[in-house]
């Protein structure tokens, strides 16, 4: 009988080198070749050899004997373990039970108080008598259509029986004033964000493995603090203007914002004009029922000596407001991905932000102290020349310089 021992460990050493470079059809065959080049007992040689299994040195070696042309397939029709799905024909059904909207909500679902993610599925599965991975659900979902949703705010609350009538009445008032040539700004305050090296929303291209490193936490910095973006949209001239504040978000810091627009860009842009149009929220530094709002807005109106029209967007459409989408989307997108370090930083990536249909923004600190918790007494208020529209006059007012100029009544 002829000796082997020598041809094996040769045969091991040239398995050894080259295995990491073969896929699973090419080690296959290159074991079948070796063992056709051995004739006789190669394919318990190589077997031996290796530690492969004598099946596959066989099925090689019928691949290579078999002088076709080799197809796309590494593994033959059928070939390989069967999936979990095809073992257990009850599976899909019973995953797409535990994921569908209406289940989630039953009080006998195993997921009621947990997420659906691909671990608590398996899980559930698993409790169920179902053994299956979370790599395969995902596998599974993948393949039926599903995919990693975020919650989306689409499902309005309680709509006012005058909100289409709000919307339509403050698109007229826009309508006007820019027709008069008269500067129509919205306003409202961006989402608060904490200063330092922390992990921004988003992603931007960088070298391949070279992300950028933050920090593992994201508790506010006792001396940097937050960053409170306020903002001016300049809606007939496509314009921003942001003061960056480091105090409080009040309607003070507000009015200083709308008041430092004015000195600086907005009286040189639209010179000779009696009044400006102020849309904003409901709610927050600047709602219809903050009376340091009204109060701050007469001063700056005395100061200006212009007539200041206030509308203000009906309850719960905040996301409507023009600012949101011409203005606060776009700074969002540039500063995606990347930490905000300083307040500096902050300012200079606000100026930065442009659009291809023309947006300039200008940025600044706002350095200034607005302490919260001033109450307005109905005394001072009343000296307020306010002037309530004919509709909705809670919503709709106009802010005299002083009580001798006439207010809208429109």
């Amino acid at each position: 009988m002829r000796d082997l021992a020598g041809v094996e460990e040769s045969i091991a050493d040239r398995y050894e080198r080259i295995r990491p470079w073969l896929n699973e059809r090419q080690r296959r065959v290159w074991l079948g070749n070796e063992a056709l080049a051995l004739g006789y007992g190669g394919i318990k040689a190589v077997a031996e050899a290796t530690g492969v299994h004598p099946d596959t040195v066989a099925k090689g070696r019928e691949e290579v004997d078999s002088g076709e042309e080799p197809g796309e397939r590494v593994r033959g029709p059928g070939a390989g373990r069967k999936g979990a799905a095809e073992r257990d024909p009850g599976l899909e059904e019973a995953l797409f039970a535990l994921v569908r909207p209406a289940t989630r909500g039953d009080p006998e679902s195993p997921l009621i108080w947990t997420s659906a993610s691909t671990v608590n599925l398996a899980r559930a599965l698993t409790e169920a008598g179902r053994p299956v991975s979370a790599t395969t659900v995902g596998e599974i979902l993948k393949g039926a259509g599903y995919s990693l949703q975020a919650s989306a705010k689409t499902i309005e609350g309680r709509q006012h029986p005058d909100r289409d009538g709000q919307f339509k009445y403050i698109s007229a008032q826009i309508g006007e004033h820019l027709a008069a040539g008269d500067p129509v700004v919205s306003v409202d305050t961006k989402k608060k964000e904490n200063v330092g090296n922390f992990k921004n929303g988003g992603r931007e291209w960088r070298p391949a493995g070279d992300p950028v490193k933050v920090n593992d936490h994201d508790f506010p910095d006792k001396e940097l603090g937050k960053a409170i973006p306020y903002g001016v949209c300049d809606v007939g001239a496509s314009s921003g203007w942001v003061s960056v504040g480091t105090d409080h978000d009040t309607a003070q810091f507000a009015v200083q914002t709308i008041r430092t627009w004015w000195d600086k860009a907005g009286k040189a842009a639209y010179p000779g004009t009696g009044r400006l149009l102020v849309c904003a929220d409901a709610g927050g530094a600047n709602g219809y029922r903050t009376r340091l709002w009204k109060t701050g807005l007469a001063a700056f109106a005395a100061e200006a000596g212009i007539t200041v029209t206030v509308c203000h967007l009906p309850p719960g459409t905040s996301k409507w407001n023009k600012i949101e989408h011409r203005l606060f989307s776009h700074i969002s997108m540039n500063w995606r991905g990347r930490p905000l370090t300083s307040h500096e930083v902050i300012v200079n990536t606000i100026a930065a932000t442009t659009t291809a249909t023309g947006l300039t923004v200008h940025a600044e600190l706002g350095t200034g102290s607005y302490p919260k918790g001033i109450k307005v007494k109905d005394a001072e208020l009343k000296k307020v020349p306010l002037t309530k529209h004919k509709f909705h006059g809670e919503w709709n007012y106009s802010i005299a310089p002083s009580r001798d100029t006439p207010g809208n009544t429109s």
